[in-house]
């Protein structure tokens, strides 16, 4: 039998440990009350989250929730588990954010392990004043002139692409499941036009790109309990060591551009694309000895480098064309005009794709954008105080280190600024339209210093795809198409859970 000094001697250190494990999760609740900023009630160790960590509630549902109970508010905060975090809802704190006062937010606030995870130490994770020095260097690779350029590779890919598509309606009916087929495009085009790669993914179901690159953004038990120890404490992530990636595809992405930049320097070969902006900044960064210390970069950060192009020029791509495609297929009117607005522009351009052609296409721009707003490539904006900063013509005042969120994907479906926002309305995004909103309410991708590197590539890439499939098919809904779509839980973007399927039907 066991005496009583026994039990305390259990039952005390236990209570100890549980008295500190929970002023621990419950230790940062009072800040947004002493700064009086409303707050949503949290609750020890989930914070907000505890629908998001138990994986029943999609990131997405659950930041619109949030936006919505702050309504009337500049800003409000929440909790991530037991970090606090500021929501910023209003354009003109937005702006203030992202542009006006960026020197005070000029880092995403990404928690990262570079040691464990090499390919994440790239432009969209680091931080200042890392991030500015490649970006200087690599911005050249997409000026104007440099896109010009591009265009018959693009061209050359969207011909191969227009061929498989074909074959594709051969063996299926006529239904296509496009995500599958547009990420083999975008990942031909970026190999091709930033990396000098033939990779032909479109042909080859097999291609290894192909194969490694769906492994980076497919969601898996792996990536959803590497969220899970971010939510918890970004601490956790130095014990547990968990990969951003599948460790197959860090190694094989490691491997296939460190070979592509050791060749292409050991055979002297120069060729106007990104891989020659690496090698020089290799050259600037790396191999230079004269260069400070704090300005030196690895080698592994410059193949970090390749790698975040290479997957984001995908995988943003890919996503974005299927949404339009699957909007054009559920709104006939919309896709006939577009159609439309092709044969003129040809007509008068005597029949010739080019690059100024592409650039005419006002009503397809307006699509695009509406695609984008409707859809974000990313449903949040992250932002980390750099110092001590008071808001603009306000009492609030927050410290260093202080994490921001930016709900991209609830301001986008704001009734305030988009009348009926789950219908698809491309003339939200005329002239006159844009005009009666305020900046900082279309962020699909970012603002200010750190928008999107790639955003004018990606938008003539993504023209000629649908110059190409609407010029020779009219897209509509199968059986299989899901109305409306429903996305995995387990991925922190927008990825619909059964694919997207449309009919194609060849016009005569």
């Amino acid at each position: 039998m066991f005496t009583d000094n026994f039990w305390i001697s259990v039952i005390t250190p236990c209570t100890i440990i549980v008295t500190v494990a929970y002023y621990f999760c419950v230790s940062t609740f009072k800040i947004w009350e002493k700064l009086n900023v409303p707050y949503i009630k949290p609750i020890p160790l989930f914070g907000n989250f505890f629908k998001v960590a138990i994986g029943k509630e999609h990131h997405l549902d659950f930041y619109k929730k949030i936006y919505y109970e702050f309504d009337g508010h500049k800003y409000g905060g929440l909790f991530q588990m037991r970090t606090p975090i500021l929501m910023i809802r209003d354009p003109e704190v937005i702006n203030d954010v992202l542009i006006k006062n960026f020197s005070s937010f000029p880092n995403r606030g990404f928690i990262s392990d570079f040691k464990v995870n090499p390919l994440s130490n790239n432009l969209f994770r680091m931080e200042n004043p890392q991030w500015k020095i490649i970006r200087n260097k690599l911005t050249p690779a997409f000026t104007s002139g440099k896109l010009k350029n591009m265009y018959d590779q693009i061209k050359e890919c969207g011909d191969e692409m227009m061929k498989n598509i074909n074959t594709n309606l051969n063996k299926h009916n006529n239904q296509i499941e496009i995500r599958d087929i547009m990420g083999n495009y975008s990942t031909d085009v970026i190999g091709t036009c930033a990396f000098g790669l033939k990779l032909n993914a479109i042909n080859d179901n097999e291609s290894p790109f192909r194969k490694h690159g769906k492994l980076i953004f497919k969601p898996s038990l792996r990536s959803f309990f590497r969220e899970l120890c971010v939510l918890i404490s970004p601490a956790l992530l130095k014990v547990v060591r968990v990969n951003n990636f599948s460790p197959a595809a860090t190694e094989f992405f490691q491997e296939a551009f460190k070979e592509t930049l050791t060749y292409r320097i050991e055979n002297k070969i120069i060729r106007n694309d990104l891989v020659n902006y690496l090698m020089q900044a290799r050259n600037d960064l790396v191999l230079n000895k004269d260069l400070p210390k704090h300005e030196k970069f690895t080698e592994s950060q410059i193949v970090a480098n390749a790698f975040v192009m290479f997957a984001a020029g995908f995988e943003t791509v890919s996503s974005t064309v299927s949404y339009c495609l699957y909007e054009l297929a559920l709104n006939k009117s919309i896709q006939d005009r577009v159609r439309q607005e092709i044969q003129i522009k040809l007509t008068k351009n005597d029949g010739k794709i080019n690059h100024e052609f592409l650039m005419d296409l006002n009503y397809l721009d307006m699509v695009l954008a509406e695609t984008l707003r409707k859809y974000p490539p990313l449903i949040v904006l992250l932002r980390k105080a750099s110092q001590k900063y008071r808001f603009p013509n306000d009492s609030l005042i927050i410290e260093k280190d202080q994490r921001i969120l930016i709900p991209i994907y609830a301001i986008h479906h704001d009734t305030k600024y988009y009348t009926d926002p789950e219908k698809f309305i491309p003339e939200r995004f005329s002239a006159e339209e844009k005009a009666k909103r305020p900046s900082g309410i279309h962020l699909p991708f970012g603002d200010g210093p750190r928008i999107c590197i790639g955003k004018r590539f990606a938008e003539m890439e993504m023209k000629l795809v649908f110059v190409e499939i609407l010029s020779k098919f009219e897209v509509t809904p199968c059986e299989k198409t899901e109305i409306p779509l429903k996305y995995s839980t387990k991925s922190f973007t927008l990825t619909p859970e059964h694919g997207i399927w449309l009919t194609f039907k060849t016009i005569n």
